[in-house]
C-alpha cells in the first residue's frame, strides 16, 4: 500500500490540534510533506447582520490583522512542537471548508486530516467543517475523532 506523501492538517488551534497532527504523522510516509493550516474567517462574514455598519466597527480590518498575528504565533507553536517547518504553516482567510479544498487542490494534497467531535442532533443537521470538507474534497479525508480523554 502506498503511503501519503503530501498531507494537509487543518487545525483549529485548540489543545486538540496536537492530537490531530499526531495522527497525521502516524500515517505519513517517511518522506511525507505535512502542512498545517488554520482558516481565519473574515470578521465581516462572522458578524454580518449582527453588527451594524458604523464608525465603531470601521476598525475590523485592524482587528483582523491583530488576530492574525496571534494565530500565526499559536500555529508556529503547534508546528514547532510537532517538528513541522515554518514554510509548511499556513493561515488561510475565508470559509473554512472552501479554503481547505482550495489549498488541497492548488497544492496537490493527497490527504486532508481534520478533527471532529462527532456531532449529534441539531449540530449534525447543520453540518460541521469536517463534514463539509469530507463531502467536497477531491482527495482522501481522515476525520480524527476527538474524545474527552484526548484533550
Amino acid at each position: 500500500m502506498a503511503t501519503y506523501q503530501k498531507i494537509l492538517v487543518a487545525v483549529d488551534l485548540s489543545s486538540e490540534s496536537e492530537v490531530v497532527v499526531a495522527k497525521a504523522q502516524m500515517i505519513a510516509g517517511p518522506a511525507a510533506e505535512i502542512h498545517l493550516a488554520y482558516v481565519q474567517e473574515p470578521m465581516d462574514n462572522i458578524y454580518v447582520g449582527i453588527v451594524p455598519q458604523s464608525a465603531a466597527f470601521s476598525g475590523l480590518g485592524d482587528l483582523e490583522t491583530q488576530l492574525e498575528g496571534g494565530v500565526k504565533t499559536r500555529l508556529a507553536a503547534v508546528g514547532e512542537q510537532s517538528g513541522i517547518p515554518l514554510e509548511c504553516l499556513h493561515v488561510l482567510r475565508g470559509t473554512p471548508a472552501h479554503e481547505i479544498h482550495r489549498f488541497a487542490d492548488e497544492n496537490n494534497v493527497q490527504l486532508i486530516v481534520i478533527g471532529t467531535h462527532g456531532q449529534k442532533g441539531l449540530q449534525l443537521l447543520l453540518g460541521s467543517t469536517a463534514n463539509s470538507v469530507l463531502h467536497g474534497s477531491g482527495c482522501d479525508v481522515l476525520a480524527v475523532r476527538i474524545r474527552a480523554k484526548d484533550k
